[in-house]
């Protein structure tokens, strides 16, 4: 076989090549284990002269590289080029945080700069830390309040208050602590305007020495202030809670009807935003803590109720769904 006609038609071929991807085709049709010059390197013993013949094939087999060598060299980049144009494409923005998260964020930086720490429990819990723990025994008419859905009954259920991260952390933490905690919660609630069978809470605890409701107090009004003004209407009452005592419910001015009475508020002019109280002795023994020498407040928010204030969003069906008409402000 003539290889001065070899490598003439290996240089045309080469030279032929506009992508990196055709000329490493080239390369292994010419130099790959089965290519051209690997076959006749395989049939030297039949040449008259193997010796000479093999020289030569050494040769043309060196040109061959030097060609596809140089090509490359000169070959424009045209696979870093789509790379760089992939990586410089900037999509534009076609979301934003959901409003829930959003709050929730806000609550965040809040503690942060009051010295919180946060901490977080499962979704599917014990019964005794999402009830027992909490001075919630099974004969307990509270957990008639909550219509719990249940994993294994009794044992394992979902949770039904971000109280149940509450009695983790009072069992497996040692006072003084301030600590603050979000959670999405579970309960087998009729779904209405107001109400959700999957919602959120926004939970805090502080246990030190010399706690007092004024503590709570100033804590809940921070709160509100941040989220709403210092113009917001806010009220507290008795309200009964096993795992405090006293206990007192926060409530907001309706945000729909200013006072007057409305379908969110169901006639009141007031919206219950939370619960909150001092922590029960019971509940501080249970964690083994000593509640003569420490005491503390606990206070657990409506997260989607806030949400749908500061958003003036009327229907807490939306914060699930997929309908994009509540958007931020800030976006």
């Amino acid at each position: 076989m003539n290889l001065n006609q070899i490598l003439i038609e290996s240089k045309n071929k080469i030279n032929s090549a506009n992508t990196s991807a055709e000329l490493e085709n080239i390369r292994i049709e010419l130099l790959g284990r089965s290519g051209l010059i690997n076959q006749l390197f395989s049939e030297i013993r039949k040449a008259e002269n193997p010796h000479k013949y093999g020289q030569q094939l050494n040769k043309l087999k060196k040109e061959v590289e030097i060609l596809i060598a140089n090509k490359s060299t000169n070959l424009p980049k045209i696979d870093n080029c789509k790379l760089k144009i992939v990586n410089s494409f900037s999509l534009p923005k076609v979301g934003h945080l959901h409003p829930i998260t959003q709050t929730e964020r806000q609550l965040n930086e809040v503690f942060k700069k009051l010295g919180f720490s946060f901490y977080d429990g499962p979704e599917i819990e014990s019964d005794e830390y999402c009830f027992q723990r909490l001075n919630v025994p099974p004969s307990h008419p509270a957990r008639e309040m909550q219509d719990t859905i249940y994993i294994k009954e009794p044992e394992l259920l979902l949770r039904t208050q971000g109280s149940s991260i509450e009695a983790r952390l009072l069992s497996q933490e040692k006072p003084p602590f301030k600590v603050a905690f979000p959670s999405r919660v579970y309960r087998n609630e009729k779904v209405n305007k107001s109400n959700h069978f999957i919602f959120h809470h926004y939970q805090g605890v502080v246990v030190d020495k010399n706690i007092t409701l004024k503590d709570l107090f100033g804590t809940i009004n921070l709160l509100f202030k941040t989220l709403y003004g210092p113009n917001v209407i806010i009220r507290f009452r008795n309200k009964y809670y096993p795992e405090v005592e006293p206990g007192v419910g926060p409530d907001m001015q309706c945000f729909n009807c200013q006072g007057q009475g409305c379908a969110i508020c169901k006639g009141a002019g007031w919206i219950e935003m939370g619960g909150a109280g001092i922590i029960h002795p019971k509940v501080l023994k249970m964690a083994g803590i000593d509640p003569h020498l420490w005491r503390g407040f606990a206070f657990g928010l409506g997260l989607d109720r806030w949400v749908m204030a500061k958003y003036n969003i009327k229907d807490i069906r939306t914060l699930l769904g997929g309908n994009l008409a509540y958007k931020p402000n800030h976006l």
